[in-house]
């Protein structure tokens, strides 16, 4: 049975054409909200308006790829990303070792690579990348966890929350001394650490994951972009 070409909607086509243009949204024909727009479609309406059919493509897979991301979050703050992508094909050796020779580039890490039977693995500390067989293909999990964060915000938690048992006790009539508003700064300190630093890093891997998976997902003979 023939897979459903995938039909994109009004602001899906928006947003693929602003990404391909790299700048303000090209007007583009509103479609039918009952049928939408094919790639095909897309790429002959990008032609029109000078852009490359890669150029939509790419944009087309990054959508896809925001579609399917994965966040951990603390308190509201992003300490975990993750990106996901399924291909219609299985990497070659070959293909895996060019894979993890660019991981270790574009993350500054040497990692550790692994494989189980099917499936394979590149690490290093909380970064992760797992390649894993589908009925089709294979599917790429690339993720990160930024650890000192998480670990500093959740310190900064059980400060805060010794300090609220403190002050109950305290209005109890306990003898609870001047710990308090030592463990409410040292709190405060430790969850405004952990804050600072996760909005600029969970930007950064999920910019340089996208990057990886979009590349993969789309056709060897692409440009690069």
């Amino acid at each position: 049975m023939a897979m459903t070409e995938r039909r994109y909607t009004d602001e899906e086509v928006a947003e693929i054409f602003r990404s391909a243009a790299e700048g303000p949204a090209t007007p583009v024909p509103h479609s039918s909200p009952s049928h939408g727009l094919s790639l095909a479609d897309l790429k002959a309406i990008g032609s029109e308006v000078g852009i490359a059919p890669d150029a939509v493509a790419r944009a087309a897979q990054a959508l896809e790829v925001r579609r399917n991301a994965v966040s951990r979050t603390l308190i509201g703050l992003p300490i975990g990303v993750e990106r996901r992508v399924t291909l219609s094909r299985r990497l070659t050796d070959d293909e895996w070792e060019q894979l993890v020779g660019e991981l270790r580039e574009v993350f500054r890490a040497r990692g550790r690579t692994r494989a189980e039977g099917s499936l394979r693995q590149w690490t290093n500390g909380n970064l992760y990348v797992l390649l894993e067989p589908t009925a089709t293909g294979q599917r790429i999990r690339l993720g990160s966890l930024h650890g000192g964060a998480a670990a500093s915000i959740r310190l900064g938690l059980v400060g805060l929350g010794a300090a609220v048992i403190l002050a109950v006790a305290s209005a109890l009539g306990a003898q609870v001394g001047s710990a308090i508003p030592a463990l409410l700064a040292g709190g405060a300190v430790l969850i405004v650490n952990g804050a600072l630093r996760v909005p600029g890093w969970a930007r950064l891997r999920a910019r340089q994951m996208e990057d990886l998976a979009v590349r993969l997902a789309l056709p060897a003979d692409s440009e690069p972009r």
